[in-house]
């Protein structure tokens, strides 16, 4: 008994270490945001602004044009979750149900996908764009992220799809449903937190996704919200700390307020398609 009361609270003193070490940069990150310049400059800085200004924030939207790129981020990051899901889901339905080569292809392409960095893939995804005339483009930013949010899309619904009872699906069949009519009238229903959870999930990476927008768009005013914070940094590498740290500190509001709002169905979806997939 003591053993488990022993092991169960150094558990909680891991997580609790865990969650203080995570949230000590946005901590910094908000109290920085709200700093004057004197307070910026001191040698021993404090957690707590001691004279709060709002300064900070109307500085970096005057230097930089945050609004726009937000907009260019937020029709990215939308468009790519959509199209990711609606593509990864009747493929995980024909993975999950037909359990042969393609299964087996399916799973392979996810594993390899994942082991690639960013930097491999730059090159060959630069000349497709250039084929398509889609460099420099908000769209051509977009078919990216799909391609990247599809390995993971497709892992996820495929451990869900194979969650729902295949006896739903045969008693539609039964009733005279075809394969389409069976995946948009039964299984899409039950796949709700799943397919709620992997949008969020392509909708949180292409938001905060930096070195492929600084690759593929170079017009400023197609910028994405992550590639405009680096204009805070000058050409010696000195950063306007104070409209630096209010301009990250607004970009990192959309993914904490979607999660917020929808976390229960964010952690449901994400353990039932690892645990059943």
């Amino acid at each position: 008994m003591r053993t488990s009361t022993g092991a169960r609270a150094g558990q909680y003193a891991a997580l609790l270490a865990y969650l203080v070490f995570l949230a000590l940069p946005f901590l910094w990150l908000v109290s920085t945001a709200f700093k004057p310049p004197a307070e910026l400059a001191r040698l021993h800085p404090t957690w707590i602004p001691q004279d709060p200004t709002l300064a900070n924030f109307r500085q970096a939207f005057d230097e930089q044009p945050l609004l726009r790129a937000a907009l260019n981020s937020l029709l990215a990051a939308l468009a790519s979750a959509v199209v990711a899901v609606v593509v990864a889901t009747p493929v995980a339905y024909v993975t999950a149900r037909h359990r042969g080569a393609l299964g087996r292809a399916a799973t392979g392409w996810v594993v390899v996908s994942q082991a690639f960095p960013f930097v491999l893939l730059i090159i060959p995804l630069f000349l497709v764009l250039k084929n398509l005339r889609l460099i420099d483009s908000v769209p051509g930013l977009v078919l990216v992220y799909v391609v990247w949010a599809l390995p993971f899309a497709l892992w996820m619904l495929t451990g869900h799809v194979r969650a729902v009872p295949a006896e739903l699906e045969e008693a539609a069949a039964v009733d005279g449903a075809g394969r389409l009519r069976i995946l948009v009238s039964v299984t899409v229903p039950l796949l709700a937190p799943g397919i709620v959870a992997t949008a969020l999930f392509a909708f949180v990476t292409a938001w905060n996704e930096f070195f492929f927008a600084l690759v593929l768009l170079k017009t400023p005013e197609k910028q994405t919200l992550p590639v405009v914070l680096t204009h805070f940094i000058g050409a010696e590498g000195v950063a306007d700390l104070g409209p630096l740290a209010a301009a990250a500190f607004l970009a990192t509001l959309p993914s904490l307020v979607v999660f917020a709002i929808i976390q229960r169905r964010i952690t449901g979806g994400v353990l039932a398609g690892a645990v059943k997939g």
